[in-house]
């Protein structure tokens, strides 16, 4: 038996658990109340207005059923979700699932940083007379915005939790308003008959399946950080229930926004062009003004503080000795390099597309296993004080179980071979059914391993 020596793992202990259910309501509501938020019901338009409400409602509510299940395992240990991973991947293989939520979290910062840094630009348009983004020497403003950008995302993760939990308590004020100012002018412009009632051009249709799989990739994304916030509050359904509650009515809230948005501007313009679902091109082509601009500015920072903190978590989980302030700084400026990405591939909407199936392809597979290593294999208890033993419970074969390695390579695999077959995209999407594939797998192979170091053990 190897000496068990490693990281010490520490569990936030109860009476040191601080989040309340508003503070938790708001961040995860403010997680959502957010840029990218709007873009995806911008997108959603494609499908139309009745099928993007059902693809959005169910598809977001069954993404965060997984939500509240890692929302639990937090509570119950303590711990962030990547340290949770270590359980079912190894301690060693948990740099997998880490180096995805890594990933993940910046293409998100990214998202977010790219359309606030838009409304920069648009903001120098109007008060300086710079040429805005998609026109000739647009580059100097939006560049300039994601600088700016960056820096006001270092000051949101300053003091970590904290500072994050305070930007969603004025974020949350800030987009409640915007969003009751957008609708105002949006119902202004066309009926909400009208919007109802619009055909999207046969050239742009969207499959449902594809929406459904893209709407679970957003959504999920969420999932991989729930326990980082679960942790911090004393309260079981403040870990399950209001994360739920929160992240669903953030999302079909602020999509439905960008949703009846993209098809008011598609209406009052006669041209449908989802490149233009962006809040900040809708907000300048509504005529909202400079307010509206500093919002979605603003508002950029409540959905990216929660990214950065959920990157800079995984971060340290992989270099355990890397504070956690440290970590944030370092996912910042790699979040500001991937922001330049969609100047350089031509399209914001092919360059987002192509990052939600990335998204959906890592996701998946990542999160089926780790909610059925605890609630099934685990039967909803882990050893915490094992976690980060060299040796330990969780030390598998070199750090590593191969097991969950493999499953995560087949669901990969499955995701990519099935996602684009017609039987999928106009049907269900293959994002869940590669997680139910990929759980099933897990268990099966993990029982027969078990069973056979049991029989190994007599």
């Amino acid at each position: 038996m190897k000496e068990q020596k490693g990281t010490t793992i520490f569990s936030i202990p109860m009476k040191n658990r601080k989040t309340n259910t508003w503070d938790m309501f708001a961040t995860w509501v403010g997680a959502n109340a957010n840029n990218g938020t709007w873009f995806v019901g911008g997108v959603l338009a494609a499908c139309g207005f009745a099928v993007a409400m059902k693809v959005l409602v169910l598809s977001s509510a069954l993404s965060y059923v997984f939500l509240s299940l890692v929302g639990y395992i937090g509570y119950k240990t303590g711990v962030s979700t990547m340290t949770l991973s270590r359980a079912s991947f190894g301690e060693r293989g948990s740099y997998l699932p880490s180096l995805v939520n890594i990933t993940q979290f910046i293409g998100w910062t990214a998202v977010n940083t790219f359309i606030a840094a838009q409304s920069v630009s648009i903001l120098f348009h109007d008060l300086l007379g710079w040429p805005v983004w998609g026109q000739h020497g647009g580059y100097l403003g939006l560049i300039v915005g994601i600088i700016i950008m960056s820096v006001l995302h270092i000051i949101s993760v300053s003091s970590g939790s904290r500072s994050v939990q305070m930007i969603e308590r004025l974020g949350i004020i800030l987009v409640l308003v915007f969003v009751i100012w957008e609708s105002v002018a949006v119902f202004r412009t066309v009926a909400f008959s009208q919007i109802v009632n619009w055909h999207v051009p046969a050239q742009s249709k969207m499959a449902v399946g594809a929406a459904v799989d893209y709407v679970a990739a957003f959504n999920l994304a969420w999932v991989t950080a729930g326990a980082d916030f679960t942790r911090f509050t004393a309260k079981e359904k403040n870990a399950t229930l209001t994360p739920f509650l929160g992240a669903l009515l953030g999302v079909v809230w602020f999509a439905f926004i960008g949703l009846i948005s993209t098809i008011s501007i598609a209406i009052s313009s006669g041209v449908y062009n989802a490149n233009n679902s962006d809040p900040s091109t809708i907000a300048s082509k509504l005529g909202l003004g400079v307010v509206a601009l500093l919002v979605i500015i603003l508002t950029s920072m409540t959905a990216n503080a929660v990214n950065l903190l959920a990157a800079g978590s995984a971060l340290s989980n992989i270099f355990t000795k890397l504070k956690l302030k440290y970590s944030l700084w370092i996912v910042v400026l790699l979040a500001t390099v991937v922001t330049f990405i969609p100047m350089f591939v031509g399209s914001f909407l092919s360059a987002f597309e192509s990052f939600l199936d990335y998204v959906g392809m890592v996701l998946g597979p990542t999160i089926a296993i780790i909610c059925t290593d605890f609630y099934f294999r685990a039967h909803r208890q882990y050893d915490v004080a094992e976690l980060g033993k060299v040796g330990g419970k969780y030390w598998y074969r070199g750090g590593v179980n191969w097991v969950a390695i493999i499953v995560f390579a087949i669901g990969v695999a499955f995701f990519l071979g099935v996602h684009q077959l017609p039987i999928f995209v106009n049907t269900i999407g293959a994002t869940f059914i590669d997680m139910c594939l990929s759980g099933i797998l897990y268990y099966g192979i993990m029982l027969l391993v078990d069973r056979k170091e049991d029989e190994l053990c007599y």
